[in-house]
């Protein structure tokens, strides 16, 4: 039987899906070839070189290290999600561990074919999602192991059948009893995905990206479809929207990966010498080119899934009634259980 296994990875510019690898950190343990398959002394190692570590913690960690180490094969499914943008990357460990050395972090690793990469979360079912946001670094995925198998087999997933339908008082259920800001932003996260995604048509959601520029102080007007020239929306501090810069706004409602040619078409709608801006807005991520293209861009910034929502967060106090009604949020406070 294939075991999947989740991973979590505090550092993208790691670039874990391009270099074809996975990794963990605990670089001050050294190399973990010598490493025994024994819970008792694997405790010891980390309580020798982690003094200071709460005691709970040396035990979640030892098990942290036994599993990559031992625990994971060649052949074996490992899930990558990024928080980033909010994908998903599944791919095959292809080989054992080793120790990179003369790398500054995260020397811990194991080599990886990435089979899916950039998939949206938003393909599988909210519960599914919760089970590969475990808070521990490395873990099994069994509960919805069967799901991710489909994924990778072409099959649909619990998130496109009638099952999803429950889902979201079950997520709700599950982030209520384990109640750590994180989980508590993903799934809140997530809701704000979903609802738009599935409450707005195209047009809809050019509004609702015109109505959160506005509560940025913006003024905005969304163009005609018949007048849409690579841009949904211009937007400007000039309340005659007539002062530079002028922003030209894309938007597009998709959970998939922008690519380049969709990101150049909006550039290609802007004036030159810099009076007008590009905005480009959507549900999802971008991939690797459209990021380059907007790194030797000054006039372009990709907005992605991840970062709409921490917009919304933030001026959501601002937004109208109609959209408060679609999108129900209200702010709470958590303990932090990872404070000293």
């Amino acid at each position: 039987m294939t075991t999947i296994w989740g991973i979590h990875n505090d550092q993208p510019q790691l670039d874990l899906v391009g270099n074809g690898f996975v990794s963990i950190g605990w670089d001050d343990l050294g190399d973990l070839s010598d490493l025994k398959d024994d819970r008792d002394d694997a405790k010891a190692r980390v309580a020798r070189a982690r003094p200071d570590l709460k005691p709970g913690a040396i035990p979640v960690t030892a098990g942290t290290l036994l599993s990559f180490r031992h625990r994971m094969r060649p052949g074996d499914i490992v899930i990558y999600p990024y928080k980033p943008d909010s994908t998903v990357n599944i791919g095959r460990i292809t080989g054992d561990y080793y120790f990179q050395a003369g790398v500054p972090l995260h020397a811990n690793r194991r080599p990886v074919n990435w089979l899916r990469t950039g998939v949206p979360r938003t393909t599988f079912s909210q519960s599914a999602r919760y089970e590969i946001g475990s808070a521990v670094t490395v873990f099994q995925v069994k509960q919805h192991r069967q799901e991710f198998l489909d994924f990778l087999e072409g099959l649909p997933t619990a998130a496109t059948t009638a099952v999803a339908e429950a889902e979201p008082e079950a997520a709700a259920d599950e982030a209520a009893e384990q109640p750590d800001a994180q989980r508590i932003e993903t799934y809140t996260h997530d809701f704000v995905i979903d609802t738009l995604m599935k409450e707005l048509e195209g047009v809809d959601f050019e509004h609702f990206v015109a109505h959160l520029l506005g509560a940025m102080g913006y003024r905005t007007e969304v163009t005609s479809p018949s007048r849409d020239g690579g841009y949904d929306i211009i937007a400007s501090h000039d309340p005659l929207l007539l002062k530079p810069p002028i922003i030209k706004v894309q938007c597009k409602r998709t959970t998939s990966s922008i690519g380049r040619p969709e990101v150049q078409q909006l550039t290609g709608a802007l004036a030159a010498g810099g009076s007008e801006l590009g905005l480009f807005v959507t549900l999802g991520s971008y991939s690797a080119d459209a990021q380059h293209e907007e790194r030797h861009r000054q006039n372009l910034r990709l907005i992605n899934g991840r970062q709409l929502v921490k917009l919304i967060f933030e001026h959501y106090a601002k937004f109208s009634l109609e959209y408060k009604r679609l999108l129900p949020l209200r702010a709470i406070y958590v303990v932090d259980s990872n404070a000293n």
